[in-house]
Order: structure tokens, then C-alpha cells, then sequence
């Protein structure tokens, strides 16, 4: 996650004040003096932090807090709020336009992910709001850059509007809305050109292609790697042009987070969409309260509910229910599990939103390897449909000829027979558990 260090240090700082009955002034104002420093190190805007711990510090010491009766937990629900105030509050929806299509214009520096975020934006809109996006490639100046986008398309399966690099930006966008009208796409993404900085002849173009297309949306991809720079990049772009939104990108990867916290507090322009890795379904809708849940360490399940929603198919889900039931859950049911849960994302972020995942020691080192699934599912693959249905004829020449067939050892096809024969003994215990007792018990995979 991009906030590690940030959030290790106010997660350390929140917890010396969490279970306090009595909460003073000096508490507050050493609590706030590390905090501070915890996000000056975070590369947070140096008024956004003064103002933030003003905000907070006036809170913690009010009536609210002194007069509860859990001073620490308030202090802690003070400093969550303002969090999510200065990262906008509440999520903020794309446009939809009155009369379709609704126009997108994606602007940004190059090499900040313009392009491949376009991609991933379409992707988006196509399987979370059930839209039909058109990818417009009008970036006429960078090497390859029509190329990519149509790259993109085809691995998407989705049309990209070009007119190759001999004709202009304006023109190629103005085609484009009239080709979406008449083929009743919801949305078009134009794909903008991009410079190493920014300058005059970049932000005209941009201005005419504005001017032309009159977008619903304006937003500008910037990498949260860089920083405070991504803050300055956002403020030139809102002056000369007027966002709509910010789409971070590149916020899973070991950065100090800073510009998420500082963007919105300085632009006044809101994030909408964040980039969380390179795969082209890494791109999450923006939620503040949440981003301030994971900071704080405090999980973030409403999130992960939302990604199982995505991957778990319903009827499945009873069917296997079923196969509880009445003991019959195979190999093949495994396997089904497994591939539902590997579409929810990676392990490690995955756990990293549970509530108090903060407090397991060294789940920011856990690797969890997506190989080491893969393996699990080469040897199921590897068994006969017999042997996947009645695994305990599985002898030791069939162990070997598993071993052989999935590339792993004997001992991993022994220690996946195991954790099988385990987890059908669970089933059983839950088949003869009294229903009470049954209430909130999850197996795992479900």
C-alpha cells in the first residue's frame, strides 16, 4: 500500500492515546507534534499539514472529546474525520452526461500512465457500471502512442477511434464524438498528448481540443510517485485548464502517499479514480473515508466485500453450499474456489484490508505468492476426474505421476491431500454444528 510508512507511524502514535480514560492538552500536543512530522515525512504540503493539525488540535481538546467517555477513541475518530475531509470527504461519481455520449478529456505529463489508465478507465466503465466506452487516440506526437492505445483496445476487445498522426488532435476528437453518437457509445476517452513538462503549445492544444468537445469530465493521470511534484503538476493543469478530477496512479508502489493527502486541500480538485497496480482492472473508484480506515489501520471491509461481490458467482456460491451440505465438494469445486478468490486481486492487499491486519507482526513482509496457487491448481489439474472425486485412492504411484504431471514434489501433492482432508472434516463439523452456533462461521474461500 502506498501509505506503509505513513501509516506505521500514525498507526504507533494512535495507539498510545487509544486506551486512555483521561486525555489532556500535552497528550493532544505531543500526540499532534508526531503527527505532524509523520506526514512532513509523508511529503504532504507544508499548509496542508499546519492546517490539518490546527483543525485536529482544536477537536481533540474540545467538549466532544474531553467530556466523552472513551477520550482516546474519540481523539482517534477526530483525527480519522479530518483525514477524510482533507481527501475530499465524501467519493465523487464520474459524469454522466444528459444525452450521451458523456466526453472525457485525460490529460497529463508523459510517462505518468495517461494512456494505460485510459485503457484501464474504459475497463472500468465497461464491467462496474455496464457502460460501452469508444478509446480516442489523439496523442499525434509521442512515438507508438496511437499504437499503445490500439494495443490496448484490442486486448480490452474494445474499439479505439484513430486517424493515424497526420491529423489534428481537435479534428480527431471532433470525428470521434460524431462516430460515438452514431454508434451509441456512452463514452469517450481522448487520449491526449502528454510533454516531459509543461508547456505553452501543450496547454493550448488541450484548450482547443476543450473548446471543441466542451468535455463532462477533465481529468489529469498523475503519478503519486513523484510526490509533491505530482501537487504542483495538478495545480498548473487546474489553472489552465479547470479539472474535474485527479486519477493517481502508481499508489501501490513504494511511495510516501503525500499527494494523495495534499491534492484536493490545494486544487481543490477531487481524486476520483487511484491506480493500484499494472494489471488492466487495477483501477479503483476513489472513496476518502476508506483510504483514511487503511491509513489508521483500521481495515478496509467494505472495499473487500466489494471486490468478493465482483469475483464470487451467487449461484455458485449455493451450489458449493450445497456440496457442504451433503459432503460431495470435490477437487473441482477447490479449484472453482480458488479462481474466484485470485480475481478478488493479490493475497497481501487483500489482507492488508482486514481490520486489525495492522497488529499481525510482519504482514507488510508477507509475500503471498500467486505462483504458490498456481502450483496448487497445476496438481489438481494433473489428477484424473477420478482421483478429484475420491482422493483417497490416491496411493503413492499416483502421488508420483501427479508430482511429474504438475512440475512440484511429492511432498506438495501430500500436503495439499492434507489441507483437503482437513478442510472436508470442517464441513462435516459444520454439517453437525447446532444452528447457533453456526451463525457468523465463514469457511475460507467462501
Amino acid at each position: 500500500m502506498a501509505f506503509e510508512g505513513l501509516a506505521d507511524r500514525l498507526q504507533s502514535v494512535m495507539n498510545k492515546i487509544r486506551g486512555k480514560g483521561k486525555v489532556t492538552e500535552a497528550d493532544v500536543k505531543e500526540m499532534m507534534r508526531e503527527v505532524r512530522l509523520a506526514l512532513l515525512e509523508a511529503d504532504v504540503n507544508f499548509k496542508v499539514v499546519k492546517d490539518f493539525v490546527k483543525r485536529v488540535s482544536e477537536r481533540a481538546v474540545g467538549q466532544e472529546v474531553l467530556k466523552s467517555l472513551t477520550p482516546g477513541q474519540q481523539v482517534i475518530k477526530v483525527v480519522k474525520e479530518e483525514l477524510t475531509a482533507l481527501m475530499g470527504g465524501e467519493q465523487s461519481k464520474i459524469a454522466v452526461a444528459s444525452r450521451p455520449p458523456t466526453v472525457i478529456m485525460m490529460v497529463g505529463l508523459q510517462g505518468a500512465g495517461k494512456t494505460t489508465t485510459t485503457g484501464k478507465l474504459a475497463n472500468l466503465l465497461r464491467k462496474k457500471y455496464n457502460r460501452k466506452p469508444l478509446l480516442v487516440a489523439a496523442d499525434i506526437y509521442r512515438p507508438a502512442a496511437i499504437k499503445q492505445l490500439e494495443t490496448l483496445g484490442k486486448q480490452l476487445n474494445m474499439p479505439v477511434f484513430a486517424l493515424g498522426d497526420q491529423v489534428s488532435p481537435v479534428e480527431i476528437a471532433k470525428q470521434a464524438i460524431a462516430k460515438a453518437k452514431e454508434e451509441h457509445h456512452d463514452y469517450v476517452l481522448i487520449d491526449t498528448a502528454g510533454r516531459l513538462h509543461i508547456d505553452e503549445a501543450l496547454m493550448d492544444e488541450l484548450k482547443q481540443i476543450k473548446e471543441w468537445t466542451n468535455p463532462d469530465e477533465i481529468f489529469l493521470v498523475v503519478d503519486a510517485m513523484t510526490g509533491q511534484d505530482a501537487v504542483n503538476v495538478a495545480q498548473s493543469f487546474n489553472e489552465q485548464l479547470g479539472l474535474t478530477g485527479v486519477i493517481l496512479t502508481k499508489l501501490d508502489g513504494d511511495t510516501r502517499g503525500g499527494a494523495a493527502l495534499s491534492i484536493k486541500a490545494v486544487t481543490d480538485t477531487p481524486i476520483k479514480f487511484v491506480g493500484m497496480g499494472e494489471k488492466m482492472d487495477a483501477l479503483e473508484p476513489f472513496h476518502p473515508e476508506r483510504m483514511a480506515s487503511r491509513i489508521l489501520g483500521m481495515g478496509d471491509v467494505l472495499t473487500l466485500i466489494e471486490k468478493a461481490q465482483a469475483a464470487v458467482d451467487e449461484e455458485k456460491a449455493k451450489e458449493l453450499e450445497q456440496k457442504m451440505r451433503t459432503m460431495s465438494f470435490t477437487f473441482d469445486d477447490f479449484l472453482e474456489q480458488l479462481g474466484q478468490v485470485r480475481k478478488m486481486g493479490p493475497l497481501d492487499e487483500i489482507l492488508k484490508m482486514l481490520p486489525g491486519a495492522n497488529k499481525i507482526k510482519g504482514l507488510n513482509n508477507i509475500q503471498i505468492d500467486d505462483k504458490q496457487i498456481g502450483r496448487v491448481e497445476a496438481i489438481i489439474r494433473s489428477m484424473t476426474k477420478e482421483e478429484k472425486i475420491n482422493p483417497e485412492i490416491i496411493n503413492a504411484s499416483r502421488k508420483k505421476r501427479i508430482a511429474k504431471g504438475s512440475g512440484t514434489s511429492v511432498q506438495e501433492v501430500n500436503r495439499l491431500l492434507k489441507q483437503f482432508d482437513e478442510m472436508k472434516k470442517m464441513m462435516k463439523m459444520m454439517t453437525t454444528m447446532p444452528k447457533g452456533k453456526k451463525k457468523g462461521f465463514k469457511f475460507p474461500f467462501m
